[in-house]
């Protein structure tokens, strides 16, 4: 089973240095940077490398198994569901809403989702901030969906601006209001 977190806790992601909805060649590109820079052969006999080679060896087995997981594109979705379940298990949530209750509005070209909160306040995030989480959602005139054709329905956990709530977002492949 593939494991969302390795040994040093940090992603396939993280240790390939790209962002989650990288393109396969930006992976491809950091993988051979990542792997020239950490592979034995390159950094025997120089002294300037500050890591123990116990450490060094790690480093590089971590690049090698970034590259196995990313480089499929079925063990690729197959890691990135475990990753999200994983970061959903780790929150503890209030309750959940869908995509459609969200309030959107438009500032320009920013386009903020809301949820009224108990306090009083909101739980808020912007199509912008949930394309950094690597969930891609269009917006064609209040048709919501998400972007990468390959997953049916994402999450993502909001705080509220004010006290300690939070809500667990749940955003489904297509959703039209008209419905």
């Amino acid at each position: 089973m593939l494991h969302p977190r390795n040994k040093s806790s940090r992603t396939h992601y993280e240790v390939l240095s790209v962002n989650e909805n990288a393109t396969y060649n930006e992976i491809k590109k950091n993988y051979k940077v990542a792997i020239l820079s950490s592979h034995p052969d390159k950094l025997r006999g120089k002294s300037v490398t500050s890591f123990p080679i116990r450490i060094q060896q790690e480093i590089f087995l971590d690049v090698q198994k970034a590259w196995e997981v990313l480089s499929d594109p079925k063990s690729r979705e197959n890691y990135d569901n475990i990753l999200q379940a994983s970061r959903n298990e780790l929150e503890v949530v209030d309750n959940e809403i869908r995509l459609e209750e969200m309030m959107v509005q438009v500032d320009g070209d920013m386009k903020e989702l809301s949820f009224p909160c108990r306090c009083g306040d909101f739980f808020l995030i912007s199509l912008a901030e949930l394309e950094e989480l690597g969930v891609s959602v269009k917006n064609n005139g209040g048709h919501f969906s998400l972007t990468d054709g390959l997953t049916t329905q994402a999450s993502v956990v909001l705080p509220c601006d004010s006290c300690s709530l939070k809500v667990r977002l749940i955003i489904d492949a297509n959703y039209d209001p008209s419905i």
